[in-house]
């Protein structure tokens, strides 16, 4: 397995550490919902959080530029860093809606949704472990299914809250509203399915 000549730095190991920090993130968005005080304070941290998570992005391009050579295709590891900071990315767009609509109570589907983003990094940090040994794991293809499956879980809760939504709502402005938060919940799932599909087929090709 490759190492840094410079400094013994893993991919591997910043991959699991990015996965952490997106992870991290989606407890804090969880904790956003499910305790819904002091707003302000908390958006903050989440926008902290996501700035470590560029700065860890930018780590790995930076130790990618020096490596000549790498354990995976290099195109391979550019993506897999950029679509781990887009879940801390979507996250934080999601946290800020609550407050640009001024929502002052959080719907079941909302916290049900969170509570998805939460499983899905869980996954995705071990699966990124799992990718690490790769070609001995007996787990990793099960992460990336258990990944799929909590997205799909999103997506039945996701189209249940729209048709809620359009049914039960005749506030124009809570259903404008509410239909961008659902959507921006949805994506987050989204996006960490598409880290999931991308290291299955960066396995398929190292294995």
């Amino acid at each position: 397995m490759f190492k840094n000549n410079a400094k013994g730095t893993d991919f591997f190991d910043l991959f699991i550490d990015t996965a952490n920090d997106a992870c991290k993130t989606a407890e804090m968005l969880y904790d956003l919902v499910m305790n819904y005080e002091n707003i302000d304070q908390k958006i903050s941290a989440i926008e902290d959080a996501e700035h470590q998570s560029d700065s860890q992005v930018h780590r790995i391009l930076k130790q990618l530029n020096r490596s000549f050579i790498t354990p995976i295709d290099r195109e391979d590891i550019y993506m897999i860093a950029k679509e781990l900071d887009n879940i801390t990315d979507a996250i934080e767009s999601t946290a800020h809606r609550f407050k640009m609509f001024n929502v002052t109570s959080i719907t079941e589907e909302a916290k049900t949704l969170a509570r998805l983003i939460v499983e899905c990094t869980r996954e995705l940090k071990d699966l990124m472990v799992e990718l690490k040994n790769m070609k001995k794991s007996v787990n990793l293809g099960k992460k990336v299914i258990e990944v799929n499956r909590v997205e799909d879980e999103g997506d039945d809760i996701f189209r249940n809250a729209i048709t809620k939504l359009f049914t039960s709502e005749t506030n124009a402005v809570e259903i404008i509203k509410w239909k961008e938060i659902y959507e921006f919940l949805e994506n987050t799932l989204d996006v960490c399915e598409d880290v999931a599909n991308l290291v299955e087929g960066v396995v398929m090709k190292h294995t």
